[in-house]
């Protein structure tokens, strides 16, 4: 499992996301203009809405939220022209990080990104330099609350999941991208309660850093996904759970 998609959990599980939630909504309505400039505002025949949608009800964004950001992106209220960006680089020792971004304003976007990489022992890449390391899944989290996480994961195979990681707390699944809602479907059928669920990036192998390049490397992953511009943040670095602790303290 990606050592940084376990940091992202174990901030959800501590709570550390209500502290940034006016910018998850922000990011989350840009997700929606996106989509629906893209496909349409019926979520019915629009895939990547349905999506983001069931996202930003997961982060318990009101609804009039969604549903001006719908209008916003079909036209029918006035907003920026939001353009679609993927940026790639290294970390401190090579780690490779992949950020992908939503921007009125793709030079600024550009140039706070490369600041933050320059600044945190890293340095952004050419186009393609580091996205052949990943593979575009569907992610699902579920907490055991007190469930057997074998049983879980055996649901969620039986599901049709590719992969499943098992954690102490909580269990990670993996899908095709296509496959990702009718897992999620099967899961809640059975009472399962999701913690998140959405398309990522996954690398398709880690590598394991010591500690001072470790914390130096989320620290590089918390900046970047501290501006505003910036959905999705990957990178194939392993952390430990001793790591993770230590840096969260």
């Amino acid at each position: 499992m990606s050592g940084h998609s376990k940091w992202s959990t174990i901030k959800r599980q501590k709570g550390v996301a209500d502290a940034r939630r006016g910018q998850i909504f922000t990011k989350l309505a840009r997700e929606i203009i996106v989509a629906v400039r893209e496909g349409g505002d019926n979520p019915e025949g629009n895939f990547r809405l349905r999506l983001v949608i069931q996202k930003a009800r997961d982060n318990n964004m009101p609804l009039d939220n969604i549903e001006r950001a719908i209008k916003r992106g079909s036209g029918q209220a006035e907003g920026a022209i939001l353009v679609e960006m993927t940026l790639e680089g290294y970390g401190p020792s090579g780690v490779a990080i992949l950020v992908q971004a939503l921007s009125d304003n793709r030079n600024r976007t550009l140039q706070d990104v490369r600041n933050i990489f320059y600044r945190n022992g890293g340095n952004l890449g050419e186009a393609g330099c580091v996205a052949w390391l990943f593979d575009s899944r569907g992610l699902i989290t579920v907490e055991t609350n007190g469930k057997d996480a074998e049983e879980l994961a055996l649901e969620a195979i039986d599901a049709g999941a590719e992969d499943v990681k098992v954690e102490n707390n909580y269990v990670e699944i993996y899908t095709k991208p296509t496959e990702l809602e009718k897992v999620r479907g099967a899961l809640e059928a059975n009472n399962t309660t999701i913690a998140s669920a959405e398309l990522s990036m996954i690398p398709k192998t880690t590598v394991e850093l010591e500690e001072k390049v470790a914390l130096q490397t989320l620290r590089l992953l918390d900046k970047l996904e501290e501006l505003d511009e910036v959905q999705h943040v990957s990178s194939n670095a392993d952390f430990s759970d001793a790591i993770l602790e230590k840096y969260q303290a």
